[in-house]
This record gives C-alpha cells, structure tokens and sequence, in this order.
C-alpha cells in the first residue's frame, strides 16, 4: 500500500505570498516521504466545512503545473475535477499538458460536481444530477478519443459537440493518462468506472463499507466485461490516528484495506503548511504500509 498526499488548505500566514514556497516544500517533502501520489481539490470557493468562500482557494490545474515543475517522481491529480467546471476537450487539453510536463505522472480525476454555491457565484451553469451525470460520461468519452491517436474526427453528444478530437502533442504516459473517478455512488459512478476509468476513489467510512464498495465495483465489472483486478482502489482517509502522529494506531487502520486490495491511502495534512507535518506524521508510516502489500 502506498501513502498519497491531498492539499485542501491554502490559508498561509504568510498571505497569498507565502503559497507558492510552502506548496513547493510539500511537494519536496511527499517525495522524501516516498509518498506516491500528491493531489489538490478543484475548486473555484473554499468547500463550507473547510473554511467556506471567504477562504482563500487556488485554481487546481495551475498549482499542480507548479508542483510539476518542482517534484520529479509522485503521481499529481486533481482529486476530483468537476465535471462541470471546464469543457471536455479544453480539460483533455489541460491534462495532457500537465502529463507531458511532469513527464508522465498525470492522473486525470474526474466527479461529477457538487458545489452549488460556487458554480452561481462565478456565474459557471450548475444542472441537475442527472444531468451531470450525463455530462460526466460524455466528458470521459470525449477524453478517451481524443488521447486515441487514430481518432481526430468529430465527436456528437447529447451535451458536447466537437468538430474534431485533437490533442497534440500526445501525453508521455502510455498509452495515455491514467484516468480516475471519485465517489462511491452504486448505480451511476462505480458503473462509470467499471466502463471508463483505471482508478477509483472511495471514501474510506469503515473497511466493511469499501469492500461493499469493491462487490459493486466487481459486479458492474463483470456486466461490463472489464477486468476489475486492471482498476487501481485508491481511498481517502480523514481519521484521527493519522492526524495524531500515531503510526501504529494508523498501521493497523489500513491492515483491513489492504486486505481488499486497496492500492494507496490519500490522507489530508491539517493546514497550509504541510511539509513538516508530512515529514513528521507520513513518513514513518509510508515503510510500514508498504509491508501490507
């Protein structure tokens, strides 16, 4: 099991000012760590519970750019772009660029939006579910030819038309970039990621509930005829004992995840200035998790 590293907090004491060298000593950190996997929200407000819209809130695209240019070997992605917030073929743009130059670490994660509250605030339309539903899966299939270089043709949706599905230059992953879907939703996204996706991202509410989680996943892959052993489990983790610096009590959290298969636990540092509470809280724990499998 690998440790992975989400940033939600961009209030520096600092300011605005002090951002940019604490982002890059975070990433400088994740690496030290061994940490295999750095991510950002996507956002346009600061989520309510962590802040709300008066909290300052950088643009997820352009701060993983920086983090690319500042970090050599983890995987960087958004987790997880609204699928709202950015048209299909601009996003496939966006993400093939940060791909080619991280040299191929980019992940492109994708949900289905939530946030009301900031899509009316910068005037960006919010549909309803279902809709964006919709939107998601066409979003995934345009992405998806457009990183097909056989195919540069036009691409007709119920939401989305395009005249033609260029992307270049082509990523540097092959045969494109690793694609993720976030949520746990049973009938819509863990379908969406039987059918589109390399990697999923569950909540981890308890060890029971993501192995429920996995059957679904297994099932809709089934249905599919996909490979469910070819999807990578990722999960988020917000516990205590992670938070409190107790490696044991964290250790023996994950055993039962890693137990289902789950490939990289993504925890949260508490603010923004994450480097030293990575060096001293993820560290020590990224040898031990690696011997859960």
């Amino acid at each position: 099991m690998q440790l992975g590293l989400h940033l939600t907090k961009f209030d520096h004491p600092a300011g605005p000012a002090g951002l940019a060298p604490a982002l890059a000593a975070a990433g400088e950190a994740a690496e030290s760590a061994g940490a295999g996997w750095l991510s950002v929200m996507d956002h346009y407000f600061q989520m309510e519970n962590n802040g709300g819209a008066e909290a300052a809130m950088l643009e997820a695209y352009t701060t993983l750019g920086f983090l690319a240019a500042r970090t050599s070997s983890v995987r960087l992605g958004v987790l997880v772009t609204g699928v709202t917030y950015r048209h299909p073929g601009l996003l496939a743009k966006i993400a093939t660029t940060l791909d080619v130059l991280s040299g191929g670490r980019a992940t492109l994660g994708l949900g289905a939006a939530w946030y009301e509250r900031e899509h009316l605030g910068l005037g960006v339309p919010f549909p309803a579910l279902a809709e964006r539903f919709e939107r998601l899966e066409e979003t995934l299939r345009i992405c998806l030819q457009m990183w097909d270089g056989d195919d540069d043709g036009p691409f007709e949706g119920t939401h989305y038309s395009l005249a033609e599905t260029r992307s270049a230059p082509a990523s540097v992953s092959t045969p494109r970039p690793e694609i993720m879907i976030g949520g746990g939703g049973e009938r819509k996204t863990l379908r969406l990621v039987a059918r589109y996706a390399d990697a999923c991202n569950l909540f981890a509410s308890s060890a029971a509930e993501v192995a429920h989680k996995l059957d679904v996943l297994r099932a809709h892959c089934d249905e599919a005829g996909r490979d469910y052993e070819r999807i990578r489990k990722t999960m988020l983790f917000v516990g205590d004992s992670i938070r409190d610096g107790d490696t044991d009590a964290f250790v023996a959290d994950m055993a039962g995840y890693a137990k289902l298969g789950v490939d990289t636990v993504i925890v949260v540092p508490p603010d923004a200035e994450p480097a030293g509470w990575i060096d001293s809280h993820c560290a020590p724990a990224v040898p031990r998790l690696a011997e859960l499998g």
